[in-house]
């Protein structure tokens, strides 16, 4: 999913903030808590995007939702709304997410599989690339997607390996063009 211009902005305004105000770490693991809660929640994704729902109605629920959030937050969450982005909510904090692990160290790592793999599978798939840095913490999602038919697709930053039954016939059949 591509993050969108606004919610890079924020994300960025936000990271400034927390990290003049020494409350990056809090702050961080509310927002993932926010993404998590709307990500499961299809019903508060449609209520943010019905362009019907009053903002002051959206504001006061979100203020319940998240009553348990700091109010540097809940400020926030209530900013994005009155300025009509709340269906930004998700990608800004995704995208806080990522410049705060990306200040940390942290590498995200996207494993593509035909079928779900074994810990072990996992474990010598990236133990099999120099992308991935070992010393650096990361951050793995991984996902199963049948279409590659087998093998898999590892996506690390924005470098890509891809070892997938789909691609390797699809090298196979460009070379029998070419012949």
């Amino acid at each position: 999913m591509r993050t969108s211009k606004v919610a890079k902005r924020y994300a960025q305004g936000l990271l400034n903030f927390t990290q003049e105000a020494g409350t990056s770490a809090a702050v961080f693991m509310e927002i993932r808590d926010m993404v998590n809660t709307i990500e499961k929640s299809k019903e508060l994704q449609s209520f943010f995007n019905s362009p019907i729902i009053e903002v002051k109605k959206k504001i006061s629920v979100s203020a319940e939702i998240f009553k348990s959030f700091s109010p540097l937050t809940r400020n926030l969450i209530q900013l994005v709304i009155k300025h009509g982005r709340e269906k930004e909510l998700s990608g800004i904090g995704q995208e806080f997410i990522n410049k705060v692990e990306d200040l940390n160290g942290v590498q995200r790592i996207t494993l593509t599989s035909a079928t779900e793999l074994s810990e072990d599978n996992i474990q010598s798939i990236l133990k099999s690339t120099n992308l991935v840095n070992h010393q650096n913490k990361f951050d793995l999602k991984s996902i199963i997607n049948p279409e590659i038919l087998g093998g898999y697709i590892l996506r690390v930053g924005d470098q890509q390996i891809d070892e997938s039954v789909k691609a390797k016939l699809g090298r196979l059949n460009k070379e029998f063009q070419l012949n």
